[in-house]
């Protein structure tokens, strides 16, 4: 034994790595590391710090993605973005230098020593590898004034797509969707249906598209009443013209309607919801969870259920809508609809579409006109789709919007399912306010760092990029 040797001969990289700090991709990659144990992540901060300072000439977005293409995840996991390069060696110095007296804690998340978990920059996480995950878009509610524009501002690929999503959106409306996001004057606002609405539906898109640009690759979609136009737009089932002719004719014609209903959400299952909509003469219009459901109909009829409400301390929420989707209010506006939708063309998509109409995963191709009117009509069975997503072996979920709504729903569903290993992960993208680069690169490392799987443009792998920083074990006795 002994006698043996090998060598290992590898072609070296080819070319010059990208200059642009933000990649091929137009999206700023974090600094992603990991290790199987703690002290392992932290020497790994420190060396790539110590790479950052020896070699300036490359990018620091091109060495987040050698990073991120060369390297095995694993347990324990960090995410390390920066405004500009010294504040990214200042903060990796900073993680390498925390103090940690167990991997328990660190896994857990508890800031202990120098406070791991409370680095400014750093985002932490430790568990399973969890894959690639559902997109999820909810319906009306995740809108607020000028949401997304700093994103949007700041270009890259939500910029792109959502300059595609205007010009598809140009031929069935009078306004322009950049200057209503910005709130220009002389602008409709959100409080119209066939303004929030399609605005909507090109937010959630776009966003759709920087996740995919971050490295995100879709297990399948998943849409909440309207939201499910953004997830058909997506999956590839609807073109982005026919995804904007089926969001704003749909929504010009629900104004038929508005004036003559509402819709309130109630901390009921849907047995008990059923019982009390019966009582008023309502309808069940959502079941978002076992322990939330929506019902709708005439305005008058919510009165008395708020009062019913109030005096069986039962928690409610009247929904800011005048009109009563998801009910036989709908009907009214049926054969305009279908006559509007008729050159629908769809198609059987490029990922996989999970239908809160049905409960389950359709064909794409099914998509028609007809389907868009019983989406508006039916009842929106999220807990059953999101039940079947979970059947299917999806564990992370991300919800795609300007703001988290159905984040809550998703969780009450999962906890109620079994699950063979730890539960699965229910991540947001933008909150009320908080709407730029930043605020996505944060969302971006908080699914890496829960396990979601990453996989960005690459960029080949400098020769002296750090390699896994072993930790040695002793196993023999060290006492004379």
């Amino acid at each position: 034994s002994g006698t043996n040797a090998h060598l290992i001969l590898e072609e070296a990289p080819a070319g010059l790595v990208p200059e642009a700090e933000a990649g091929p991709s137009g999206v700023v990659v974090p600094m992603l590391l990991s290790g199987r144990g703690e002290g392992a992540l932290r020497a790994q901060a420190g060396r790539v710090a110590d790479f950052l300072e020896r070699y300036p000439d490359l990018s620091a977005d091109a060495v987040a993605r050698m990073l991120a293409g060369s390297r095995t995840v694993f347990e324990h996991r960090a995410a390390v973005s920066g405004d500009d390069r010294a504040q990214l060696v200042t903060r990796l110095r900073a993680l390498a230098d925390t103090d940690t007296d167990s991997d328990t804690d660190a896994a857990a998340g508890v800031g202990v020593g120098v406070g791991v978990g409370e680095l400014v920059g750093v985002v932490r996480g430790a568990g399973r590898l969890l894959g690639d995950p559902a997109l999820v878009f909810p319906g009306q509610g995740a809108q607020w004034p000028a949401m997304a524009v700093k994103l949007l501002e700041e270009g890259g690929p939500f910029a792109d797509r959502l300059g595609q999503c205007r010009r598809a959106l140009e031929p069935f409306v009078e306004w322009d969707l950049f200057a209503v996001l910005r709130g220009d004057e002389g602008q409709p606002d959100f409080s119209r249906v066939d303004v929030v609405q399609p605005a909507l539906w090109a937010v959630m898109v776009s966003l759709a598209a920087h996740w995919q640009a971050a490295g995100v690759r879709p297990a399948a979609v998943v849409g909440h009443s309207q939201g499910e136009i953004a997830a058909a737009t997506v999956s590839g089932a609807l073109s982005l013209s026919d995804g904007a002719r089926v969001v704003a004719l749909r929504s010009q014609l629900i104004n038929g309607i508005a004036g003559e209903g509402g819709m309130t959400s109630l901390a009921l299952p849907r047995e008990e919801a059923e019982t009390v909509a019966a009582r008023f003469g309502l309808e069940i219009a959502a079941v978002n969870s076992p322990a939330s459901t929506v019902v709708s109909g005439p305005a008058d009829a919510l009165d008395q259920l708020a009062l019913w409400c109030e005096e069986h301390q039962r928690r409610f929420r009247r929904v800011p809508v005048d009109y009563a989707s998801h009910s036989s209010h709908v009907e009214a506006i049926r054969e305009p609809l279908l006559e509007a939708l008729a050159p629908v063309s769809p198609r059987s998509g490029d990922l996989a579409f999970y239908s809160s109409l049905t409960g389950g995963p359709v064909d794409g191709a099914d998509l028609d006109g007809e389907y868009w009117y019983r989406n508006l009509r039916h009842t929106v069975d999220y807990q059953a789709a999101t039940e079947a997503l979970a059947h299917a072996g999806v564990t992370a979920y991300i919800e795609v919007s300007p703001h988290p709504v159905l984040t809550l729903p998703t969780q009450e569903t999962l906890q109620t399912l079994d699950h063979p290993t730890d539960e699965p992960v229910v991540l947001a993208t933008l909150h009320r306010d908080h709407g730029d680069a930043h605020d996505f690169t944060h969302a971006l490392s908080t699914a890496w760092t829960h396990g979601v799987t990453l996989r960005p443009t690459p960029t080949p792998p400098h020769p002296d990029l750090p390699t896994y920083p072993f930790q040695g074990t002793h196993h023999w006795l060290n006492t004379p």
